[in-house]
């Protein structure tokens, strides 16, 4: 028997897994690779709505919770994951600019917004406003981090990799078995797979598409992270990752032509210069109607949990609302009633 078993290995799943670790728990992760979110995802962190130059929910919590979080797995796994960079945000107006100086000013933002202005000094970017510089930001390479994460599972031979049959899951009073597999508890971290979850579908979880392209545009040369009507990302080599889209209509895996016109019709609003398309990537975020995770215990069956529903901000909500999961079963803690899921009656 083991301690857990995690379903899901994305942002939520790999934060679940550390917590585990990190207190001497063991667990078998199951895993397919239905659900794609977390491997095609910007992996942008930034704590700051950048439309309306706001702090995002318990923000300030989550860069303090992320940062070494990931710091901590690069020494783990022994890959480079985060790339620091300040996001300039483009201004197009005298009066953004304004309200980006009032933003600038509370006290809530101050230690992300800079007061100071950035002038454009690049001639591929149409940004006669200059841009607002958001600092203690940057990005995580997620694709490498599941790759790695995947490896090291394998090599302590906690990872099961397969689709999860609910069918073949027996909740029992004080242990759960799950084929060949008896765990004390389990956590279920499968993103939009919650659809398909016999015991958790009745939560509202919807699914939002986002599809990035991936450019190579050697006469751009911009080493910061740039949000205008879209977010360009520097990767190297003049390579840049370029979104996202949100559709709420459409929850098939596979790009579609029209996400790629609008991306582009975007980008050239403010980049001009010559690029090409090398990449086009779609996945399904999971989202909340009330845009807050989905954590806790089953109503009726008491070892069967979720962490799940962390939208487009995975890479910065995933290790704060882990350790609030891991806090909850294994020592009493209450979670907070914003991210409980009883805040969602089972029909």
């Amino acid at each position: 028997m083991v301690d857990y078993i995690v379903v899901g290995l994305g942002l939520a799943g790999i934060a679940c897994c550390e917590m585990l670790e990190e207190h001497g728990r063991s667990f078998t992760v199951v895993t397919d690779t239905s659900q794609k979110a977390s491997r095609v995802a910007s992996g942008l962190y930034n704590p700051v709505v950048l439309k309306r130059f706001t702090l995002t929910w318990k923000g300030q919590e989550h860069i303090r919770c992320a940062k070494p979080f990931y710091t901590r797995l690069e020494q783990k796994l022994g890959v480079r994951l985060a790339y620091p960079s300040p996001i300039l945000r483009r201004l197009s107006s005298a009066a953004e600019q304004n309200n980006w100086f009032t933003a600038a000013d509370r006290p809530e933002l101050n230690t992300f917004l800079s007061p100071a202005l950035v002038t454009n000094s690049n001639t591929a970017i149409h940004a006669p406003y200059g841009f607002g510089k958001v600092q203690h930001t940057g990005r995580i390479d997620t694709q490498t981090l599941l790759d790695a994460y995947t490896t090291h599972l394998k090599q302590k031979g906690q990872i099961v990799e397969a689709s999860f049959d609910f069918t073949m899951l027996k909740p029992q009073a004080n242990s759960v078995q799950y084929k060949n597999l008896r765990a004390r508890k389990i956590i279920f971290a499968c993103g939009y797979g919650l659809i398909n979850n016999p015991f958790f579908n009745y939560l509202p979880l919807s699914g939002s598409k986002g599809e990035l392209l991936t450019i190579k545009a050697p006469d751009y040369k911009a080493s910061r992270i740039v949000k205008a009507s879209v977010f360009s990302i520097p990767l190297g080599s003049d390579y840049y990752r370029i979104g996202a889209t949100y559709a709420w209509n459409d929850v098939a895996n596979h790009p579609t032509e029209a996400a790629k016109k609008e991306l582009l019709k975007k980008l050239e609003t403010f980049l001009h210069c010559d690029f090409e398309i090398v990449d086009h990537t779609a996945g399904i975020r999971p989202t909340v109607v009330d845009r807050r995770p989905l954590v806790g215990q089953h109503p009726q069956y008491k070892n069967l949990y979720i962490l799940n529903g962390l939208g487009s901000r995975g890479v910065l909500i995933a290790p704060y609302v882990a350790r609030k999961l891991f806090n909850a079963i294994e020592k009493g803690e209450s979670l907070d009633p914003e991210i409980d899921i009883r805040r969602f009656a089972q029909s």
